[in-house]
């Protein structure tokens, strides 16, 4: 697209739709959101970026690489911290039971492990959303060019 306003627009809305997906992603356990919901909202972003420059230039702000290490390090943190619980001898997950400190309710830090749940939740879930775009987008330029 070479649409010089929808870049700028673009330019000036981005940082913010990321702010509002980080403080979803973030704040979940307080308010409706979290993990997923956050994670597709900072995802949508960096493919709008992509739509209205390039995908040259959204590879570079995000590159497959370093979308595959996110996805992979989300499952593994979300896996790892369901451990911990286990490790303390109580089952897969288990939050309060398990002795995570569960804080003063209503501040950010009140839910225990709930909070790095839905971090890892949403590294995953935006990752994985830029890493199926690119393979969508990157599939049909290969089907077009053999046609």
């Amino acid at each position: 697209m070479e649409d010089l306003l929808v870049r700028i627009i673009c330019r000036l809305v981005v940082p913010f739709v990321q702010l509002y997906g980080l403080y979803v992603i973030t704040h979940g356990h307080l308010s409706p959101g979290g993990g997923f919901a956050g994670g597709a909202i900072v995802g949508a972003s960096m493919i709008l970026f992509a739509l209205a420059f390039n995908l040259e230039a959204g590879s570079r702000k995000l590159s497959h690489d370093i979308s595959l290490l996110m996805e992979s390090g989300g499952a593994i943190g979300f896996i790892l911290a369901g451990f911990v619980a286990m490790l303390l001898g109580q089952n897969f997950l288990t939050n309060k039971a398990a002795g995570f400190p569960l804080g003063v309710p209503g501040n950010l830090f009140s839910s225990g492990a709930i909070f790095f749940f839905s971090v890892a939740i949403g590294f995953k879930v935006g990752s994985t959303m830029c890493t199926l775009f690119y393979n969508l987008i990157e599939g049909s330029d290969r089907h077009r060019s053999s046609e």
